[in-house]
Order: C-alpha cells, then sequence, then structure tokens
C-alpha cells in the first residue's frame, strides 16, 4: 500500500512544493493538467507547465508521519503557495504493469489497418498489421490526428510512391506506409528520440534497412516525392506549407493533421494558391487536410 498527497496550486508554486515534498522523501512526484489547457509537441528539452497543476506526491505506507509533516507545512503555507484541494489518499497495491498494458488494446483503422501492441495475440489473416508499443515518442493511433492518417493511408494505398513522414515521432506513419505498399520513406523530426524510436519500430515490424531513412529537418534530402505526411501542429505547419509543397512534385498529395477545427480556414487559406482539390476530415476536434500539389 501507499499514501498519497495531492493538492491543486500554480505552475509558479509548483517548484516550492515539490521541494518541500522531495526534501521529506517523496518517492515520486506527479504533475497534471488541472483544467483543460493540452500542452501539444514541446520541443525537445522543453517542459512546459500548465497555469494550474494537479501535484500528486508519492510516499511508502511506512512513512505516514513524513507525509503528515508535509502536509502541516503546506497547510502552513496554503494561501501564500496558492494551494487548494489538499488532501491524502491511499493507493492499493496493484499489478503496474498489467495494470498499463489493458490501456492499450489492438487498433483498427479504416477497412484493413491494425495496431498491435507487442503482448497482444496476432490473428493469421490478410489485414495490415503494425506491432507498436507506448513509448517516449508521439504517435500509437490513439490520437484523433494520428488516427486520421492511419485511416487516410489504409483508404489510399501509398503503392509504389515515395513518401516522406514530416515529424515523424514514433514512426508510425512511415511504417504504416511501408506496408501499405510505398517503396521508401523519409522520416524526419526535430527530437533525435523520435529518431530513435522510429529506427527501434522498424526493426520490430521486421522492416529492411534502408527503406526508412531518418534525419533532422535540417539535414534531409530534398529529392522530390509522391507523398507528404505531416502530423504536427497548425503553426508549423503555416510556416512550412512552400516548403511541404516544394519537396511533393507537381500532382503529388499532401496529408496535413494536427489542425484544430478552428484553425481549419487559415490552414486552408495558406495552402489554396499551392494546392488544389482540398479536402478536410474532422475527428474528435481535431482536422485532417489532404490535397494534390499545383
Amino acid at each position: 500500500m501507499w499514501l498519497q498527497l495531492i493538492c491543486q496550486a500554480s505552475k509558479e508554486t509548483e517548484p516550492l512544493i515539490s521541494e518541500a515534498a522531495e526534501n521529506r522523501g517523496a518517492c515520486s512526484i506527479t504533475l497534471a493538467d488541472a483544467g483543460d489547457n493540452p500542452v501539444l509537441e514541446p520541443l525537445p528539452n522543453e517542459t512546459p507547465l500548465w497555469d494550474d497543476i494537479i501535484i500528486t506526491m508519492l510516499f511508502r505506507e511506512e512513512e505516514q508521519l513524513l507525509i503528515d509533516q508535509l502536509e502541516t507545512h503546506l497547510n502552513a503555507n496554503k494561501d501564500a503557495w496558492q494551494i487548494s484541494k489538499l488532501h491524502q489518499e491511499i493507493l492499493e497495491e496493484q499489478q503496474w504493469e498489467r495494470l498499463w498494458m489493458d490501456d492499450f488494446h489492438p487498433m483498427k483503422f479504416g477497412e484493413n489497418l491494425w495496431i498491435y501492441p507487442s503482448w497482444s495475440e496476432v490473428p493469421e489473416d490478410d489485414s495490415v498489421k503494425i506491432m507498436l508499443d507506448p513509448g517516449l515518442a508521439f504517435g500509437t493511433g490513439t490520437h484523433a490526428t494520428t488516427a486520421l492518417c492511419l485511416e487516410w493511408l489504409d483508404q489510399n494505398p501509398p503503392t509504389g510512391k515515395s513518401v516522406v513522414d514530416y515529424g515523424c515521432g514514433s514512426g508510425i506513419l512511415a511504417i504504416a506506409a511501408i506496408k501499405l505498399g510505398a517503396t521508401s520513406v523519409v522520416a524526419t523530426d526535430i527530437d533525435n528520440q523520435a529518431l530513435i524510436a522510429t529506427v527501434d519500430n522498424q526493426e520490430k515490424n521486421d522492416i529492411p534497412n534502408g527503406t526508412i531513412h531518418c534525419y533532422l529537418p535540417e539535414d534531409m534530402p530534398t529529392d522530390k516525392v509522391d507523398l507528404m505526411l505531416a502530423n504536427i501542429l497548425c503553426g508549423p505547419l503555416i510556416e512550412l506549407a512552400e516548403s511541404l509543397c516544394a519537396l511533393t512534385n507537381s500532382g503529388g498529395t499532401i496529408v496535413l493533421s494536427g489542425v484544430l477545427e478552428e484553425q481549419q480556414s487559415a490552414l486552408s487559406e495558406v495552402y489554396q494558391p499551392l494546392c488544389k482539390d482540398i479536402q478536410f476530415e474532422t475527428q474528435d476536434g481535431w482536422v485532417r487536410m489532404s490535397a494534390t500539389v499545383r
């Protein structure tokens, strides 16, 4: 059994609370969003915080005295440190690995594309299968932006095409493109961890070396491709519009995701001079754009 001390505070006072918990032997300190203000795709080595934070401080059962001392200390500084909702909870012992694994199940995208975590049973059938476990890099198919791209690939297999996966994260789109018939993929990301994850996931999916080529954006080749996939955020998509289209063959396809519904018109305005046949698809408040490059 474990003990938790939980409170809500601002990002300005979080360091004071965390330091007080560390000084009293907390085993872990977890920060979560107290509101609904997601932090999306921070840059490498950045750790942005939400304005209002739920802080959970974990202690061993035998450390009741320490957690009581910490609660008293935080109560004494409650107003100055902007602390609210301060309380203790008991956390029962569980099979934590099994609990984590139970959150991830096989997922289907479109008619024929599946993602399986490594611990799942994989059926012997004709479906396209990707083996992928949750990791540090973004992209397991659980988020709508990734799901929208995977569904597009299932509906439009890139057979015989060259592809760029811009903002590759875990490499899920690059792997899906290869599994669905692409001849080669350039995968790029600003985070080295994403490139490492992409190479690792390529090996787990028995994709031959030299099929997916990983680069930082500044190092990637400038050869034009038939299909541009970019699942990042609206701001970078707008800034990179000319570059992404310049890397795509005339008559080639560009598929963009990571865009909120309210950002759709701004994205469309920027890409209309560069593309034709622009189409949008929406899921859970997120938008995918697909178009033909002029």
